[in-house]
């Protein structure tokens, strides 16, 4: 059974940095594609980041270029999103997905194309 289990989320000021981690099982992570995403409370849920399988190529969404930093650890069946300089619009569940899609090319963070979702991990920015 493929799963998919965030953490690391929590309480930070404005500022402040997160590390979250996306567990994996069921599945052999080297041959999957994984984004990172986030929902607002009262907005659609925005593609954040992306790693892809084969080459480990990154994806940014604009708002967090700069400041978060995807990778990935095949062996350990984890994916980590290092959040810093965070925003107090960074404030959202934030949720890993995997796909097969994107072997050897650039992923995109287009959530439709994912097809395993976990079930999320709060981050609150606030001071």
């Amino acid at each position: 059974q493929l799963q998919l289990v965030e953490s690391g989320g929590g309480l930070v000021q404005p500022g402040g940095s997160l590390r979250l981690s996306c567990a994996t099982s069921g599945f052999t992570l080297d041959y999957y594609t994984i984004g990172w995403f986030r929902q607002a409370p009262g907005k659609e849920r925005e593609g954040v980041s992306c790693i892809s399988s084969t080459h480990g190529t990154t994806n940014y969404a604009d708002s967090v270029k700069g400041r978060f930093t995807i990778s990935r650890d095949n062996a350990k069946n984890t994916v980590y999103l290092q959040m810093n300089s965070l925003k107090s619009e960074d404030t959202a569940v934030y949720y890993c997905a995997a796909t097969p899609r994107y072997a050897g090319y650039v992923c995109r963070i287009l959530q439709f194309e994912y097809d395993y979702w976990g079930q999320g991990t709060q981050v609150t920015v606030s001071s």
